[in-house]
């Protein structure tokens, strides 16, 4: 294959030291449509790295193409990844052991109940009992993987 007229490894050099805002101009100005809001500054040079090189060496072939247009809608696959939140009786009680000391949580019917306070989610008290940030049912082993601690 022919080298590109583009140096692609200097032209991401370049982007490297572009502003937030002029990251997004070299978007507009390579996909003819302005960036997704929120993007952060990674994924914005990860998108006009690859448009750069999809226009130096050629995109997707017409099969790929057509795979990823036949394959199951985006809404289906969200859907199938998403676990149902398990949902608990009011009064039930979840127990968990941390570095050695149970701690017992109630659940209410607008939250959960731990050493006497009530907590509007498991996560607020995964995070109270460890100090770091857990999902709640994660640690309590609600969603079938194991907690670590």
């Amino acid at each position: 294959m022919a080298k590109p007229a583009l140096d692609i490894a200097a032209e991401i050099i370049r982007l490297e030291n572009l502003t937030l805002d002029r990251l997004r101009e070299e978007w507009r100005r390579l996909h003819q449509t302005p960036p997704p809001k929120r993007l952060s500054r990674d994924i914005l040079m990860r998108g006009i790295s690859y448009k750069m090189q999809e226009n130096a060496f050629g995109g997707l072939s017409k099969a790929v193409l057509r795979k990823l247009q036949t394959s199951a809608p985006t809404e289906a696959l969200s859907a199938k990844k998403r676990r149902p939140r398990p949902s608990f009786k009011p009064g039930t009680r979840l127990v968990r052991e941390w570095h050695g000391v149970t701690h017992t949580v109630v659940i209410l019917s607008d939250g959960v109940e731990w050493r006497g306070q009530r907590y509007r989610s498991l996560s607020v008290v995964a995070r109270q009992i460890t100090g770091a940030h857990w999902s709640g049912p994660r640690f309590f082993g609600l969603n079938g993987e194991h907690a670590d601690g």
